[in-house]
């Protein structure tokens, strides 16, 4: 399904699509080249977020989890919560200010992993990264 490469600031991360989510993937990649911020996440613990405010993405739950690993993204298409994007980088437990909530996971990155702490860390204590995710070439 090809590779997708992801910069946050100057940290470099590269991963594939995810084969169990094809309708998530193909949405995402109408999205892409992907340019905005990243911040951290307010009830989910070690995560962050790209919101898209009240926009919503036509996407059924497709491999769809509450707990993304490390390095996992998952897409929240909009409802009860507003729809984003949402990158772990520790522990997660996918919620909102409504409760839990569930996000597709259409993206594992495996290159950069290392760096997920310090991005963690960048997020949190220094506010918004911008982000850009594309295809890679």
């Amino acid at each position: 399904m090809g590779r997708v490469d992801v910069s946050v600031g100057d940290l470099h991360f590269s991963g594939r699509w995810v084969a169990e989510a094809p309708r998530t993937v193909e949405v995402i990649r109408g999205l892409l080249p992907l340019r905005n911020r990243l911040v951290h996440c307010r009830w989910s613990g070690q995560g962050c977020w790209i919101p898209f405010g009240q926009d919503f993405l036509e996407l059924d739950p497709e491999n769809a989890t509450s707990h993304p690993a490390p390095g996992q993204l998952i897409v929240y298409p909009g409802g009860i919560s507003e729809c984003e994007i949402l990158l772990a980088y520790g522990s997660v437990d996918f919620s909102s200010v409504v409760g839990q909530l569930w996000g597709n996971h259409f993206l594992s990155l495996d290159e950069g992993l290392e760096q997920l702490p310090e991005l963690g860390r960048r997020v949190l204590w220094e506010g918004a990264q911008p982000i850009s995710i594309d295809e890679a070439e």
